[in-house]
């Protein structure tokens, strides 16, 4: 199916320009977290405040050969965003068909404005290489449609993550709540009314860990396997029901359930189970930690009315910026 994109998010095609631009913003899972690797299906809605901004020119610099580019990251998280900025993105740009520009030796320059705070499992990785492929197209005056930009934005996540299960590269362009199962995604009904307020821990997450333990915990215990993957189904299958028939307390309730799925597992830590905690006392109806775990972010499900008490609350308990996000059908409207 066609997903719903930014008005910027996939070329159209037209003359080559001097700068070419693309954007691409953050993203938030749900529900399915290291299930999806597994092949389980995965919820995800994406959060439209956190963007990150790709602009590409050609330089007249001297350069060491062809496919030549260099990177320029700015916005107020950009140190650690220009250190995961180098292999991937790099390999995007060589695997994007060369112009004769490339082919040339040709210097490129990309600058990528990110907004989006690096390993809190919100897709910065994702975003800036979609909005790079965007950008890159527009700079060529190519079209490129959305299934080739997810390849490619894949091409650069699999470098930065080893293997993706894709849904971020999926996340960051779409512009309403997602499914996402191996590789396929369809959007979701909406039917409940809340907000997502989103905590930021301000300690990295350490998601090639966190899948390493889980494989471990799955080798050292038989059946652990097949236990996460069947309890982390129901609850996925369970929220989306909810999600779509406006019963926005179980909604919740999934969301609390999979953060002890994966708390259990040891991929939580204590600054974010404090966290959780804190939104469930400030009066949320569920709260998780979202991502690939050992830190990273929470995601909380709260009415509008409560959603300045939880914002507060979870500043309180220790989370360095929060964001929140009105839940409804496309982020568009």
């Amino acid at each position: 199916m066609t997903l719903p994109i930014s008005p910027d998010g996939v070329s159209q095609g037209r003359r080559s320009r001097s700068v070419g631009v693309g954007r691409a913003h953050a993203k938030a899972v749900l529900l399915g977290e290291h299930a999806v690797v597994y092949g389980a299906e995965a919820l995800a809605v994406p959060l439209p405040q956190l963007t990150v901004t790709a602009s590409a020119r050609w330089s007249s610099r001297r350069t060491e050969g062809p496919g030549d580019v260099s990177f320029t990251v700015t916005g107020p998280l950009s140190r650690p965003v220009a250190a995961q900025a180098s292999d991937g993105l790099r390999r995007l740009v060589r695997q994007f068909s060369p112009t004769p520009r490339t082919e040339d030796g040709a210097h490129l320059d990309v600058t990528l404005d990110c907004a989006i705070p690096h390993g809190r499992g919100l897709g910065s990785s994702a975003a800036c290489a979609r909005a790079l492929v965007l950008a890159l197209a527009d700079l060529q005056g190519r079209q490129v449609t959305e299934d080739e930009t997810f390849d490619l934005v894949q091409t650069a996540e699999n470098v930065a993550h080893g293997r993706s299960s894709g849904v971020d590269a999926r996340a960051v362009g779409a512009w309403a709540p997602l499914l996402f199962r191996e590789g396929e995604v369809r959007e979701l009904s909406v039917g409940c009314r809340g907000v997502f307020v989103v905590a930021d821990s301000g300690v990295v997450g350490r998601t090639k860990a966190a899948v390493e333990q889980l494989r471990e915990g799955f080798q050292r215990h038989p059946g652990a396997k097949e236990e996460f993957l069947r309890r982390a189904a129901l609850l996925t299958e369970e929220a989306r029901h909810a999600l779509a028939e406006g019963r926005a307390e179980q909604l919740g309730t999934r969301l609390t359930d999979y953060h002890e799925v994966l708390r259990a597992a040891g991929l939580s830590t204590e600054g974010i189970d404090g966290l959780v905690g804190a939104a469930l006392t400030a009066g949320s109806l569920g709260a998780k930690i979202t991502g690939g775990g050992l830190g990273g972010c929470v995601i909380a499900l709260t009415t509008p009315e409560q959603a300045d008490e939880v914002e507060q609350r979870l500043r309180a308990a220790g989370a360095v910026r929060t964001w929140a996000v009105p839940l409804r059908g496309s982020f568009r409207e």
